[in-house]
């Protein structure tokens, strides 16, 4: 198990945003992943996906990595935040901008 966690801090910590996701931004497998990548691209940011559904050793360590038992998750300059329920509360009272602005997250290019 140390492998796959050592892959996933890689991950977080080389990504100021990632998104553990089922699909990829352009086809998301399930609704959850899909108003996660919504929130993330309305607010304009560059992201890193990991689509969980093609390596199950990452779908399941995920969850052990971040004591959270649902896909999708977000990680900001390394900190879990949450879910797609999370992220879309915090998108609507304006925390979520906030945050990534404060932490300098780079804007996607167009």
């Amino acid at each position: 198990m140390s492998d796959i966690n050592d892959r996933i801090r890689s991950l977080v910590s080389d990504n100021d945003v990632v998104l553990f996701m089922k699909g990829t931004p352009l086809f998301p497998q399930c609704g959850f992943s899909n108003l996660a990548v919504q929130v993330l691209d309305h607010c304009g940011v560059a992201y890193e996906s990991v689509d969980v559904l093609q390596d199950m050793e990452v779908r399941q360590g995920i969850k052990a990595y971040s004591d959270w038992p649902t896909i999708p998750q977000l990680y900001v300059k390394g900190e879990f935040l949450g879910g797609s329920d999370i992220m879309k509360e915090m998108f609507e009272a304006g925390e979520l901008q906030e945050l990534l602005d404060e932490q300098g997250v780079a804007k996607a290019e167009s």
